[in-house]
């Protein structure tokens, strides 16, 4: 076996490096921002990459057992023994695999690197590993993928990552076993061991490949064995092994679910990793990169036809760098080695629009304003000016885009794609930049308009009001985010625009009754911003119920099926039900999968106040108070937090929270908080349930 011919050699490499110099340890986590803009530069002007899921589970392609809507994650969802997964070795002969015509099509779509999966969860390996049996030097093909690949990105100039999995379904060591593994032993297994073993892998990956891997994109890091002292310690091995290169936050164990961004307190690598979804705003000083899938699966799937559209994903770049990250869109090839038709079409069709507007995208920073009503806006440095690439989305109806804010003098407007079309005329209108555009658009999905404003941008957002919520039950207080130096806020509550003869705000402003309050931002006794405009509004809390018998804790009904989203339970019959001192879910099966939750009962509140409700859950779950719905954070979907907010009186009120899992992780925490309340779970003390008689 190939394992024992390097495996000593690898290892002693690995005891090597981490005996180096222990000031190695502190440089690597406490680098200058100078050094760590240097490591980043390439990547933050890069903005669009391709993400390749691809390995055995290509052979399936989404199907088993008749059923059609798996992907790579299809031995843990299908749950198809170890011996049987493996069986998919010798079918795994990717002949029309061409690393060159792979390349080419990410370059020629306007993306500037590869990551694609050096190992999933499966365990497989795609390159040729000297300490695992399980790679492709066993299937039929017997070729380097890495290798090859690493060859044709050097050849066009595009920059080669690896995604590596942490978790590994197929290592003897690897720990915890999938819930459904039950005749899977665990006698003998060492995480340590499994540890030194994927070090291993990441030492050849590191070392291997020339100027590859530019980025280690990691996953698969939430299982408890997985902790933060191992993401630093792992984050510090690779970046002895190759200074420069950059490493995700998943690489540590702080991640915010989905929303991929690391949680305050915990260890983010280089940068956040959001999942499926483009943050809301934009995230000043955070580096991150949203991963989407074309369609609705990583790996390849034969039956999935649900593929974005090429406006979306444009749409979707846009977006993203509007907003300051970069965008990374996957394609799932097939067994056989190539990319389904639907990617390659897209792909085509995005660099068509890329090959006239890269410029709006490479090397841009995130866009100055918050939202716009027709599109996007994306933002560089030229010299001694700054030029907005406005995109258009949608064009306004009376054909003027209109950019609040902007104090600057215009230099001129232009289609980006059309520089030799004249010059569209530019008016200002108070604090706006008004441009004249045509009847019609050159490019329906997305025209893209440079504006030139002299000198660095001085622009401005409206005054933001700062207050908890927008319901009160008295009174509430009312304040504004600091104004810029030398400019200040002029504000109204009756819903008219502010004036210099309006009042100006000199601190928080008393509210007794409902109002629409207006604020504007001037400098000199001119605007330069945009209006600001909010309701507030005065509510009855709801009235308390009137308990004279209860007792502590929750009702709970325990049901099973295999649900998408979550299900009415008046409609089914519970397996189980009983009685719980909070949202306890110890009744559920051993697997962890395929069951849901109802937890009915009264929570007491202190004291007349709005109070907000989260829930964070894997999957979906809904929380009713009164029978009103709160919270409403359903579907399948990592660990994900909603919240929503209700003015209730003191004393009981009726609750009421519902929960679903499909598959993977599960968990469940409802959350309260008020403005004399900080966010925590709900305690035991204050929930209630009637007794039967």
């Amino acid at each position: 076996m190939k394992i024992n011919a390097l495996n000593t050699l690898l290892l002693a490499l690995i005891i090597l490096i981490a005996s180096a110099c222990k000031t190695t340890d502190n440089k690597l986590l406490s680098e200058t921002p100078e050094q760590k803009n240097e490591r980043m530069d390439w990547w933050r002007d890069g903005r669009f990459g391709l993400f390749i899921h691809w390995g055995l589970y290509a052979v399936p392609a989404g199907e088993w057992n008749g059923k059609t809507e798996y992907g790579e994650w299809i031995r843990h969802t299908a749950e198809i023994p170890l011996e049987t997964y493996d069986q998919f070795v010798s079918q795994f002969n990717p002949t029309e695999f061409d690393a060159d015509e792979w390349v080419k099509m990410a370059k020629d779509a306007g993306m500037k690197y590869i990551v694609i999966t050096s190992k999933h969860h499966d365990g497989f390996s795609i390159f040729d590993s000297h300490v695992s049996d399980f790679d492709i030097m066993a299937t039929p093909f017997k070729r380097d993928i890495l290798k090859e690949l690493a060859e044709a990105c050097q050849r066009e100039g595009i920059r080669l990552c690896f995604y590596h999995s942490i978790m590994d379904w197929h290592h003897p060591d690897y720990l915890p076993r999938r819930p459904w593994e039950q005749d899977r032993s665990t006698e003998g297994a060492d995480f340590n061991r499994y540890v030194d073993y994927m070090k291993s892998q990441l030492t050849e990956l590191c070392t291997n490949y020339g100027e590859a891997p530019h980025v280690l994109w990691f996953d698969g890091e939430w299982e408890s064995t997985w902790t933060a002292e191992r993401g630093i310690d792992l984050y510090k091995f690779i970046r002895k092994l190759k200074p420069n290169i950059l490493i995700n936050n998943r690489v540590g164990a702080a991640r915010d679910g989905m929303a991929g961004l690391t949680k305050e307190g915990g260890f983010g690598g280089d940068f956040g990793t959001p999942e499926q979804e483009i943050p809301a705003t934009g995230l000043p000083g955070v580096d991150w990169e949203s991963c989407m899938t074309m369609n609705e699966n990583w790996g390849y799937n034969k039956a999935d036809k649900n593929f974005k559209s090429t406006k979306e994903l444009i749409h979707n770049l846009a977006d993203i760098a509007s907003k300051g990250g970069n965008f990374l869109l996957n394609v799932g090839p097939t067994a056989e080695g190539t990319f389904p038709q639907e990617s390659v079409d897209r792909l085509r069709e995005i660099g068509d629009w890329m090959k006239l507007n890269g410029d709006a995208i490479y090397g841009t920073s995130a866009s100055p304003f918050e939202s716009l009503d027709w599109g996007r806006v994306t933002m560089k440095q030229m010299g001694e000016d700054t030029w907005l690439y406005l995109h258009i989305f949608k064009a306004p109806e009376d054909g003027l885009l209109t950019v609040n804010g902007v104090s600057n003098e215009p230099g001129g407007a232009q289609f980006l794609a059309y520089p030799k079309v004249e010059l569209l005329p530019v008016h200002r209108s108070e604090d706006a930049l008004v441009i004249q555009l045509p009847e019609e658009l050159p490019d329906p999905v997305n025209t893209v308009v440079v504006l030139v404003l002299k000198g660095k941008p001085d622009i401005h957002l409206p005054p933001k009001v700062v207050a908890k919520h927008d319901i009160f039950i008295e009174k509430t207080y009312l304040n504004f985010k600091p104004a810029a130096p030398g400019t200040e806020i002029r504000y109204t509550l009756n819903g008219t625009s502010p004036t210099m003869e309006s009042p100006l705000f000199t601190g928080p402003v008393l509210v007794e009754n409902s109002v629409n309050i207006s604020a504007r931002l001037y400098r000199n006794g001119k605007p330069v911003s945009d209006t600001q405009r909010h309701k507030f509004v005065k509510v009855e809390p709801q009235t308390a119920s009137e308990l004279t018998v209860f007792a502590p804790g929750l009702q709970y009904f325990y049901f099973e099926g295999d649900w998408q989203k979550v299900p009415d339970f008046d409609t089914l019959t519970s397996i189980k039900k009983g009685m719980v001192t909070h949202f306890d879910r110890s009744a559920k099966n051993e697997k962890g999968e395929k069951y849901g939750f109802e937890y009915r009962g009264f929570i007491k509140i202190p004291q007349d106040e709005v109070y907000s409700f989260f829930t964070s859950s894997d999957d979906g779950s809904k929380l009713w108070i009164n029978n009103q719905l709160v919270v409403d954070n359903d579907g399948l979907h990592g660990m994900k937090e909603k919240s929503g907010v209700v003015p209730l009186q003191a004393g009981y009120h009726e609750i009421l929270v519902r929960y679903f899992n499909g598959a993977g992780g599960n968990d469940l925490k409802v959350e309260w908080e008020s403005a004399l309340l900080p966010k925590q779970a709900i305690p035991e003390s204050a929930l209630f349930y009637v007794p039967a008689k």
